[in-house]
């Protein structure tokens, strides 16, 4: 005689005590699947010989604290993108709520960027930084895999400036959103 499991959950059904329902990974559902999955988002920036590039980021990544690592991916090789998987070392901007103007501008193509409206300077080492995000993380990219049409990146981070704590810019079903202290704990 078998054990009765009271937990739906545990026998593999729905809390309503139905199968789940899987299908299968299209890029549909993939992209659904992840749209009410929020994630902070963040800028990414390098110097080229043609000068600075960057590109908005909401898969950006800590890896590993010892050492300290991150990853993040860009999704071709070309444009902005392809800068930043060919210079030497990058910065990673993690974003405060108040600077969702200059995060849309970095995920459209042809927007104006690197504006002095936007607050930009530069490192010592002479890569961009945005002045007012929280946190900057300059690393140096240390592994590309290429995965379908992206690229995951994994980058040893050399140094970290952390600045004002300041509302999260946070990213969830195609829209930015503030997350703050204030924000309902649950």
């Amino acid at each position: 005689m078998g054990v009765l499991n009271p937990d739906p959950i545990a026998d593999g059904l729905a809390a309503n005590g139905a199968p789940p329902t899987l299908v299968p990974a299209t890029i549909e559902a993939f992209k659904a699947a992840f749209r009410d999955h929020p994630a902070g988002v963040a800028l990414v920036t390098a110097t080229t010989p043609l000068g600075p590039v960057g590109l908005t980021a909401s898969s950006v990544a800590s890896v590993s604290a010892e050492p300290a690592a991150l990853s993040f991916s860009v999704t071709r090789a070309t444009g902005s993108a392809g800068g930043l998987l060919a210079a030497e070392t990058i910065v990673v901007h993690l974003l405060a709520a108040g600077q969702v103007e200059v995060a849309r501008a970095f995920a459209r193509s042809g927007a104006p960027r690197f504006t002095p409206e936007q607050g930009w300077s530069s490192l010592p080492t002479g890569e961009p930084w945005l002045v007012e995000a929280p946190v900057a993380l300059r690393a140096r990219v240390i592994h590309t895999l290429p995965v379908g049409g992206s690229s995951l990146v994994v980058a040893e981070v050399l140094d970290v400036r952390l600045g004002e704590r300041a509302p999260s810019l946070v990213y969830r079903d195609r829209r930015f959103h503030a997350l703050d202290d204030e924000s309902p704990q649950i």
